[in-house]
């Protein structure tokens, strides 16, 4: 069979037909682009490979797009044997899927934001859902405390409490002395040394502690909550879990909620220790406050209910963060990239949750005046 002509194109009886011929494979490909240059087919047009010897993925892509470039609309297909016609259905079905979609229409302002409230009313709902779960599954266990899993909770209190000391130490001891510089810098000009530890005491212990271990925690155990119930998900353990009977708040969600809430209110202790000791540290030689004067002072301006108030809400901020951690590791999609997504957005969530704790608590407790 002769190479060229690479085809015809006959008119009969008001019909087109464009008669392919030769061999059309990659090594002639220069030809044959230079022989399709200009192609120009009426609409309805017939393509004929009965002559076609062969073809191949590179020459059908070639005779394909000059088609489209001729706009020849609707063509039919005749007198191709099985192997050519597989082939050029293949390369066609890939070159319809590379076409460029139309832009999807734009969407104005308003339509943003009610995309991102309505996410947002969801993601809550969601959360709100998943904590009445929780406090149901820990009245379950206050009723049978039987159902406890203690290996559970003590392998999280190490992990959540235990391990997170250090940290936590560090990071409060060097708040409280960023603190009581700062504090010292404007009590120095009005001789005002002494009530640097009365600002110390009261906003360590009540503000400062609670919120930054809070945060410690979130990014902490808060994301590794999610990231190992996810791990759980994309593997199937949950699946797993269920199918043996067992209720996966159980097993999984309560050992982790109650670890949180038994370790939180003690790490806030620490960092109310630690961060009065960086204000102890930084006021000798700043302020030529001594230890003894300082403990003295602190024992005379620090009422103990500042530090029962700091206490108090880190039940509140643990409950919260373990219910956002575990929710979206129970929630996460099975693959990946949503796994990574999930932590990120738990560790958003539990500060944002920390911060609007926080100010309701400062608003309560100003209502209380406590």
């Amino acid at each position: 069979m002769p190479d060229a002509p690479w085809f015809t194109v006959l008119a009969q009886d008001g019909r087109t037909t464009m008669r392919l011929a030769g061999a059309w494979r990659l090594p002639r490909l220069p030809e044959i682009e230079a022989a399709l240059a200009g192609l120009a087919l009426p609409a309805g047009a017939t393509v004929d490979g009965s002559a076609l010897a062969e073809i191949d993925t590179a020459a059908a892509l070639v005779l394909l797009r000059a088609l489209q470039r001729a706009d020849a609309g609707a063509l039919a297909w005749v007198g191709f044997s099985d192997v050519n016609a597989r082939i050029v259905a293949q390369v066609r079905t890939h070159l319809e899927a590379t076409l460029a979609r139309p832009a999807p229409p734009g969407h104005g302002v308003l339509a943003h934001v009610g995309r991102q409230t309505l996410a947002l009313v969801t993601l809550l709902h969601g959360h709100v859902n998943f904590l009445g779960a929780t406090i149901a599954a820990l009245g379950e266990v206050l009723a049978r405390p039987r159902r406890l899993r203690l290996r559970e909770l003590t392998a999280q209190l190490e992990q959540a409490g235990l391990n997170a000391i250090p940290v936590v130490a560090l990071v409060t001891m060097l708040i409280g002395i960023v603190v009581a510089y700062l504090l010292g810098l404007q009590a120095e000009k009005y001789g005002a040394n002494i009530f640097v530890v009365d600002g110390v005491g009261i906003g360590a212990t009540r503000e400062f502690a609670p919120i930054i271990v809070a945060i410690i925690v979130a990014g902490r155990s808060g994301a590794a909550f999610t990231a190992q119930l996810g791990s759980m998900r994309l593997t199937e353990e949950i699946d797993a879990i269920r199918t043996l009977g067992l209720s996966p708040q159980q097993v999984l969600v309560v050992p982790r909620v109650l670890a949180l809430m038994l370790a939180l209110p003690l790490l806030v202790f620490i960092g109310d220790v630690m961060s009065l000791l960086g204000a102890m540290m930084i006021a000798g030689p700043m302020l030529d406050i001594t230890p003894a004067a300082f403990l003295a002072r602190l024992r005379e301006g620090l009422d103990t209910r500042h530090v029962f108030v700091g206490l108090a809400k880190a039940p509140i901020f643990a409950l919260f963060i373990a219910v956002i951690g575990t929710r979206m590791g129970m929630t996460v999609g099975r693959d990946t990239r949503a796994v990574g997504a999930a932590t990120t957005s738990t560790v958003v969530q539990s500060i944002v949750a920390v911060i609007l704790l926080d100010a309701g608590f400062a608003v309560l407790m100003q209502t209380l005046d406590l």
